[in-house]
């Protein structure tokens, strides 16, 4: 035989995490065998994942639902989206790293992480007590934020950050964000403002307050948009963020000449010279974003935490749409 990386002879222990914990053999994780809503979910013991090469191991602390979540739960993106049952739900994480793989030298045991941790299928996702990840997913976590908070900003932010930096946005720009008071256009205002734009936002009236503390100026959804925003800026919004969907035809009546926009929920605005967009899982851009939050003193808004064995009932007050901030899981109890 040929010696070399086959030959486990040159590699004793080939295969196995460095720093891994050899006591545990088995987590406790939320999993589902079939397509449905949340009831499908359970509660229940799993193998703990295998740390390839380039991989890290993390302790899960929190995790936090997202609408795609319950979207691929439900079949929504299986003509796009391979999925490997019992599938564990999840790809907002926050934790503390445990083991590392062979050749991952970015992170070590103990380092406290984040990710949007989606990977090429879904299957061992971050409603679980260790998820194991490519490290060129993680960033650090911002050391302003606690865990609970910490789990909402991956994919919400990245979201946001991804898409304003697309449609080059500049200071001095006006920004309209349709779907202020949600999870990523919450995050989408901050960002926004600390790229030094001047942001309007929409929101039903109740949440005008909440947007004015985030540096926006609301203004109230729905027929008339078009007129309320232009009687703020009389030639309109450079640029158009829409976090909602459903939003084209107001898009259009208030871009200025010249201007850009986006959507990450109507792929029609690509007939309208606008940009369809689904976040990218990229760990640098999760670190410019950490980095942004401890320096630009940016919020995560959470609604409702929920302990792991509730993951249901956090999936349906995700779905009912009304909440302002995020949806948490607790997986560790110390979180």
């Amino acid at each position: 035989m040929t010696r070399g990386m086959f030959d486990t002879r040159l590699a004793p222990g080939f295969g196995i995490a460095k720093h891994a914990c050899a006591s545990v053999v088995g987590m406790k994780a939320i999993t589902y065998s079939t397509y449905g809503n949340p009831d499908v979910l359970e509660y229940g013991d799993q193998p703990m994942p295998k740390v390839g090469p380039g991989m890290v191991l993390v302790k899960v602390k929190t995790a936090a639902v997202n609408p795609v979540d319950w979207k691929i739960m439900a079949g929504g993106l299986d003509a796009i989206m391979d999925l490997q049952f019992p599938a564990i739900p999840g790809w907002d994480v926050a934790g503390v790293v445990e083991s590392v793989g062979i050749d991952a030298r970015q992170f070590q045991p103990g380092d406290e992480v984040i990710a949007y941790g989606r990977k090429d299928y879904v299957h061992g996702g971050s409603f679980a007590e260790y998820i194991a990840l490519p490290e060129r997913l993680l960033a650090r976590k911002p050391a302003s934020l606690g865990w609970t908070e910490a789990a909402g900003l991956p994919l919400a932010g990245l979201t946001a950050y991804q898409v304003l930096n697309r449609l080059g946005l500049k200071a001095g720009e006006t920004v309209l964000i349709h779907g202020g008071s949600g999870g990523v256009g919450s995050l989408g205002i901050q960002i926004a403002v600390a790229m030094g734009a001047s942001v309007i936002a929409t929101s039903s009236q109740k949440n005008h307050e909440f947007l004015r503390s985030l540096g926006a100026e609301p203004v109230a959804y729905g027929e008339g948009l078009a007129e309320r925003v232009h009687g703020l800026r009389p030639d309109g919004a450079d640029v158009v963020a829409d976090f909602v969907g459903g939003n084209l035809e107001a898009t259009l009546a208030v871009l200025a000449e010249g201007g850009r926009h986006a959507s990450i929920a109507d792929s029609a605005v690509e007939q309208h010279g606008g940009d369809w967009m689904w976040v990218n899982p990229v760990g640098a851009d999760l670190q410019a974003l950490a980095d942004l939050v401890d320096s630009r003193k940016i919020r995560v808004e959470v609604a409702e935490v929920f302990p792991l064995d509730k993951a249901a009932d956090a999936f349906r007050a995700n779905m009912e749409g009304h909440t302002r901030g995020k949806i948490v899981v607790a997986v560790d109890h110390n979180s």
